[in-house]
């Protein structure tokens, strides 16, 4: 690994998501129809976090489609169906279909982490380790983040554990309330151990809205806008880790009143102050 890679690593920003109609006067200027969202998107930021495929499979063409529409420019994060993280219902042959689906991604070189994203309710337990242990099978060789909404994970046993398996652990800042794990920034892969190309970070930024029990919708839940201060804490943390990483993939949750777009241009100046590639 080159010094260059140690030292300068790239960092990929966007959002949750690029159908948020609240982004229509910022990102998207006034009157862009939303079949177009995604065309105006990929001249701004340089990765999505695809959320729809969790609601229901996508099969190859939407895929071809999102490549034809971003001409390829971009990268995407594809979160897992809900069968794999909420109902457990999911099998080897939906990893099978799953993974034939972002086929067109992988061969456009367009492919960013796979996520899978398990709710609160997911706890450390026996059944649910060895259910995380088959899920990590089926998607041998494919870079894939996972997001613990339970406290029960966030321990040095797992942290190790990705790093033996060469899983991607999926950091986020979530709203200091009760029920939600600390926010924190964690790098699990080692090209040492996996002989991989690059070692991938991931991070989710929900946002501080303390009212996230109580909120009725995801939109409502989301709707926070970090202040300067915090962007640049975060691009410092960052900082403090580039030895950790060649790649990190940082996502905005929080598109609702266009804050995410505010917040990814506080982030993109604050990193490329402290030397980063940002995209």
């Amino acid at each position: 690994m080159s010094a260059q890679n140690t030292f300068h690593p790239t960092v990929y920003l966007g959002t949750g998501g690029y159908s948020d109609t609240d982004m229509l006067g910022t990102l998207y200027p006034l009157g862009t129809k939303k079949t177009d969202f995604l065309s105006e998107y990929a001249k701004h930021y340089g990765a999505v976090e695809i959320n729809s495929s969790f609601y229901a499979p996508l099969g190859q063409k939407a895929y071809e489609g999102m490549l034809r529409k971003s001409e390829a420019k971009i990268k995407f994060a594809i979160k897992l169906h809900q069968d794999f993280s909420h109902t457990l219902k999911a099998t080897p042959e939906h990893a099978e279909a799953f993974i034939e689906a972002v086929q067109p991604l992988i061969e456009a070189d367009c492919l960013a982490p796979l996520l899978i994203q398990f709710p609160h309710g997911f706890d450390r337990t026996r059944e649910h380790r060895l259910y995380l242990a088959k899920l990590a099978d089926w998607f041998h060789g494919y870079p894939l983040a996972v997001e613990f909404r339970h406290a029960s994970w966030h321990i040095a046993q797992v942290e190790h554990s990705f790093q033996k398996f060469g899983l991607i652990w999926c950091s986020v800042d979530y709203p200091q309330v009760k029920g939600l794990p600390n926010s924190r920034l964690l790098f699990t892969q080692s090209t040492v151990q996996h002989n991989t190309a690059k070692r991938i970070g991931y991070l989710r930024m929900h946002g501080n809205n303390l009212n996230w029990w109580d909120a009725m919708s995801a939109s409502e839940r989301h709707d926070y806008r970090y202040t300067p201060q915090e962007m640049q804490n975060w691009a410092q943390a960052i900082a403090n880790q580039r030895q950790h990483f060649d790649e990190l993939y940082v996502f905005f949750q929080n598109s609702t009143n266009a804050h995410a777009y505010y917040n990814i241009a506080m982030l993109r100046e604050a990193l490329q102050a402290l030397q980063f590639q940002v995209l």
